[in-house]
């Protein structure tokens, strides 16, 4: 359930990155309501898996560059996630759409952001433990 909800905050922090930062980072394709609301969820989705399973390997490779920058590198990989999340869905005519690199990190910091007060606000889905 944790996963479930980890997307859907996800979702709506792309969501509202786009309505930020307009034809610079945008999510197109989906007819209606909920067809939008399915294409934010999947690009969520993979992006999701992208942080899960590349984004690990990418800093493990630049620890140097992390520790060099003091953390700030963690922006640029952030970015490039975001780019590669691009990449994937560009193929299809739905997906997330970025127009240069920098509209990416400026988008990885509003995600970042977003994401962390959304989270504040969503109740936890794990449950919780009792105090013995």
């Amino acid at each position: 359930m944790s996963f479930v909800i980890r997307v859907i905050v996800n979702a709506i922090a792309i969501w509202l990155t786009s309505l930020l930062l307009g034809s610079h980072f945008e999510v197109v394709g989906g007819e209606g309501t909920g067809g939008r609301i399915v294409v934010f969820v999947v690009v969520a989705l993979i992006f999701g898996v992208i942080n899960a399973f590349v984004k690990p390997i990418v800093q493990f490779l630049s620890l140097p560059l992390y520790i060099l920058t003091l953390g700030l590198f963690t922006l640029v990989v952030n970015a490039l996630m975001i780019m590669l999340t691009a990449w994937i869905t560009e193929a299809a005519d739905w997906g997330l759409r970025v127009n240069g690199f920098w509209w990416a990190v400026l988008a990885a910091l509003l995600i970042s952001f977003l994401s962390m007060l959304i989270s504040v606000i969503v109740p936890s889905a794990r449950p919780q433990q009792q105090r013995r």
